[in-house]
């Protein structure tokens, strides 16, 4: 043991040694069940002019602790910011002043004092009594130096969020950020529902499953990796408008902006298009922009963003030509995009066919400059198994994604309503699986009859929430928008 975490060692046990002081004198905090606290810190400062001179109550941590002999000065935090309180050995008595000086940065205390002005302008309470509510029996960070350690940040968020007040911002900014979303949708007729999140076939996605048992039924069961099929099934039964904002869970390789864990909103309009999920797209983003912002126009990491529609439009071909000098007009067979393909240096794997390499094209020399707000429309049927065929060219589809700060933030389509067309689409799924994706789509028999019941003309969209809030709150990893990442374990 080095010296250093002797003394750490140490430190714990006088915590711990003064709660058992505490017990035994009949003053354990834990058996304190109810607090009725009357004002907290940011209402004292802005509603100063009323409160001076009335007593009220705060409770909250101990933050900072300042001892002038019999006189003391605490910085508390409550759910709103920190406030200071003056403790006087003369105002609450000398046994409780000596408890009082025993207590520890990180403590939870109560206070009931009056609200005044210190000589310096600071509003203060001026404690008459000061109750300990909850012993902290570990250290918090050092004041100047805080909780810096990535790693250790996302393992230990309660002490993140204690000790660094803007990420708490972040939170309260995603809240904010949802709560908009819900009131943009619920404003427009859209109905909130829920769908399971275990089911027995992962589909509406292209992406690998996490794989449970469910004892009872003896059957492997698989965690959602989208909602759609089951919002779709509303949609057949009449509920023209419907969203869900929930968790899906993914199988895949984490990074900046994959976190197996997610949070997205997917909604289905009866009735609408591509076109009229667009609208929404824009017009959402803009929304929680400027309620959970105040503006539209925004700096993420250095880089400034302008979120007001009506943002550019394109199609994934014409931004392969624009932005990639890739011309796919004159490629008329699988064999010849191939070819190309490999001419770029791209990756060929088994089953690719020309929508496939387009795709590639796009996602490898297209999506880094895609950083101002931008449809990218039309893509290929090979990628786009759930999606209307374009009425004037069947091998492209009435879809798009929105891409801001290069990454993909949205997806949506004219949704696949032709039962016979969608089950060819998955029979071609199936044979990818059985090649070896992994990802490719489960054959769902029971969405195919619901499709042949009758879907009308829908459109769909997805919206990756926590990317959307990385930013909104300009934060460099999903980690920082999600309160509980997943880590790999310690040991």
């Amino acid at each position: 043991m080095t010296n250093g975490e002797q003394s750490l060692n140490e430190l714990l046990q006088i915590r711990r040694d003064k709660l058992k002081n505490l017990q035994e004198m009949g003053k354990d905090p834990f058996k304190i069940e109810k607090v009725y606290v009357t004002h907290y810190s940011e209402a004292i400062k802005v509603e100063f002019d009323s409160l001076e001179g009335q007593e009220v109550t705060i409770a909250g941590r101990i933050m900072t602790k300042r001892g002038h002999g019999k006189a003391s000065f605490i910085n508390i935090q409550d759910k709103d910011g920190q406030i200071q309180a003056y403790v006087r050995e003369d105002r609450i008595g000398e046994v409780d002043y000596q408890l009082f000086t025993s207590y520890d940065i990180g403590d939870i205390i109560e206070i009931k004092g009056d609200v005044f002005k210190t000589n310096k302008g600071e509003i203060s309470v001026k404690a008459s009594t000061v109750r300990l509510l909850s012993k902290s029996l570990q250290i918090l960070p050092e004041k100047w130096h805080g909780l810096k350690d990535q790693e250790l940040r996302y393992r230990q968020r309660y002490v993140d969020l204690i000790v660094n007040p803007e990420v708490k911002k972040t939170f309260i900014t995603r809240s904010k950020a949802i709560k908009a979303i819900r009131s943009y949708l619920d404003d427009r007729g859209f109905i909130e529902v829920e769908t399971p999140i275990l089911d027995t076939i992962a589909g509406g996605a292209s992406a690998k499953p996490f794989i449970t048992h469910h004892n009872t039924l003896d059957i492997d069961m698989y965690l959602r990796i989208a909602t759609e099929l089951h919002l779709k099934r509303l949609i057949v039964g009449g509920i023209d408008r419907v969203y869900e904002i929930g968790r899906l869970f993914r199988n895949e390789g984490m990074s900046i902006k994959h976190n197996p864990e997610f949070t997205t909103i997917e909604l289905y309009q009866a009735f609408a298009d591509y076109n009229d999920m667009m609208d929404i797209t824009e017009n959402i983003v803009a929304y929680v922009a400027e309620q959970a912002l105040g503006t539209t126009k925004i700096n993420y990491q250095g880089t400034e963003i302008d979120l007001t529609p009506p943002w550019k439009r394109i199609s994934m071909t014409d931004a392969c030509k624009e932005y990639a000098s890739v011309d796919f007009s004159d490629v008329k067979t699988d064999d010849e995009a191939i070819a190309l393909a490999k001419k770029l240096g791209l990756e060929i794997k088994a089953g690719m066919k020309k929508g496939h390499i387009i795709n590639e094209v796009f996602e490898e020399f297209v999506e880094k400059h895609l950083v101002q707000p931008t449809f990218i429309t039309h893509h290929p049927v090979e990628v786009s198994p759930l999606a209307k065929r374009n009425p004037d060219n069947p091998e492209i589809t009435n879809r798009f994604e929105a891409f801001v700060n290069t990454w993909e933030i949205a997806n949506a389509f004219s949704e696949l309503n032709d039962p016979i067309d969608q089950r060819g689409r998955f029979m071609e799924q199936l044979a990818q699986r059985d090649a070896g994706d992994e990802e490719a789509h489960m054959l769902d028999e029971d969405f195919l009859n619901a499709l042949e019941v009758g879907m009308p003309p829908t459109g769909g969209l997805g919206i990756g929430i926590d990317r959307l809030m990385m930013i909104i709150t300009n934060s460099p990893s999903i980690r920082d928008v999600l309160l509980f990442p997943t880590m790999k374990p310690l040991d």
